[in-house]
């Protein structure tokens, strides 16, 4: 049985009185089942065995068990949906709570370390994130759309910290924000033997940046 919310619905009949303007529905409101289904369709089809490039819409509205049309409600063309599955195969985007500068950091190097252990942990979110390299249109997408919004998430928090005096102001914000952010990133793409699973690490990280390295001078 197939899910497919572009079906003809029956439209009610009209209870307006005459002297009352109606107020008309736009729109058809999204089914969350049919998005699910399709999104769970993608992931199934990359376990599999199923390359990116290889899928089609055709083949994920089949696997989804929906029409073409619902899915080009919600997306425009197989990239944005793409797209849209591997972000969700990620950590929860973090979010900011109004904390101190240094509460809205530790968020965000803790978001970046539950992303390198899903990175590890999920071949499929592995092997996706790998296959960006391969399809430039696709990683351009990705860098625009999700990983471009998390850099000036780190960003605006570090011109904050700057605003309020406890950031350095003579740094500029993009080297101050790759400061922050480097560790874990070093860690999960390039050192993938270091652990990720400390729950203390985001915390060792973040004092490691505001404190600095260097050894207090003698007196």
């Amino acid at each position: 049985m197939q899910i497919d919310t572009a079906a003809p619905v029956p439209r009610p009949e009209s209870r307006c009185a005459a002297a009352e303007p109606c107020v008309r529905r736009r729109g058809r409101p999204r089914s969350e089942a049919a998005e699910r289904a399709i999104v769970a369709a993608v992931e199934r089809l990359m376990e599999d065995g199923v390359a990116l490039a290889d899928l089609s819409i055709e083949g994920i509205a089949a696997a989804a068990g929906v029409g073409k049309a619902t899915i080009y409600r919600r997306w425009p063309n197989k990239e944005a949906l793409l797209v849209d599955v591997v972000a969700r195969l990620e950590a929860p985007e973090p979010q900011l709570t109004g904390g101190t500068v240094r509460e809205e950091l530790l968020a965000m190097m803790e978001f970046m370390r539950r992303r390198g252990l899903a990175k590890r942990s999920r071949w499929v979110l592995k092997t996706a994130l790998g296959q960006l390299d391969n399809w430039p249109e696709l990683r351009s997408m990705y860098q625009e759309q999700v990983l471009e919004p998390r850099r000036e998430l780190v960003r605006r928090i570090v011109r904050r910290g700057v605003a309020e005096g406890v950031i350095r102001p003579d740094l500029n914000p993009d080297l101050l924000s790759e400061v922050v952010m480097g560790p874990i990133l070093l860690r999960t793409v390039f050192w993938k033997e270091a652990p990720l699973d400390d729950p203390a690490l985001a915390e060792q990280l973040v004092d490691a940046v505001f404190n600095g390295i260097a050894a207090p001078l003698p007196r």
